[in-house]
């Protein structure tokens, strides 16, 4: 089944403010952190700034390779950027006591599907003790 030119169009769209979400992170370091950060991806990770989207884990893990553990830092000022450009709301559907561990990858995709179409539902695994089988959540 093909995708119809609206979903082309949304996916393109969220591709773009994904890219600007990043490059307003990547900025609040200042322009030429921002600008060796972009040369390092492409030069050592050959991720350019137009391969984010499609290679969100990759990226994930060349920003681990250059800052450590500030990496998820820098995530979360890039989730915070995406959260404030895209009008998405989830409700919780697990206990109250329990809050969900969500990566920057999952993160990512949950806003990606949420935006790009609203009807369609992401279930996400969660973790409640070491020893048990992870549970799905609707």
């Amino acid at each position: 089944m093909g995708s119809t030119l609206s979903e082309k169009k949304n996916h393109q769209e969220f591709e773009e403010i994904l890219l600007d979400s990043i490059d307003e992170a990547f900025s609040s370091l200042g322009d030429k952190v921002k600008n060796v950060i972009y040369f390092q991806l492409e030069n050592k990770f050959q991720l350019t700034k137009k391969q984010i989207p499609p290679r969100i884990v990759d990226f994930s893990d060349a920003l681990e390779k250059i800052f450590g553990l500030a990496s998820k830092n820098l995530e979360i000022l890039i989730m915070k950027k995406l959260h404030g450009k895209i009008a998405c709301s989830y409700k919780w559907q697990g206990p109250n006591w329990l809050v969900p561990d969500v990566t920057f990858r999952e993160y990512v995709e949950l806003l990606r599907v949420s935006f790009e179409n609203e009807s369609k539902i992401v279930k996400m695994e969660v973790w409640v003790d070491s020893e048990e089988k992870p549970k799905q959540l609707a």
